[in-house]
């Protein structure tokens, strides 16, 4: 049997021992359920995932399309930074 060293933030270690003492087990148990888990699944036993970028959405993109097929037709009014804050201003 090998020793593996863990590496963890003292609140996340708290709260995992609170948790898995809870369940009747430590973490040594623990992450041999796991990996015992990975191994005969051959993958990670959850799913990890990025938050999705709200730019990239469904409705987003249609506006993008929407904006860029303007600029193609022409039908854009191109405004210098400052003309838009004198407009903002009055």
């Amino acid at each position: 049997m090998k020793t593996v060293t863990l590496r963890l933030e003292d609140d996340v270690k708290e709260q995992l021992d609170n948790m898995l003492e809870k369940m009747g087990m430590n973490i040594a148990t623990f992450y041999n359920i796991y990996t015992m888990k990975s191994l005969r699944e051959k993958r990670i036993p959850f799913e990890i995932t990025a938050p999705e970028d709200p730019f990239y959405s469904e409705s987003n993109m249609e506006r993008i399309k929407q904006s860029v097929k303007q600029v193609e037709e022409g039908k854009v009014i191109v405004k210098s930074m400052e003309e838009l804050e004198d407009m903002a201003l009055g």
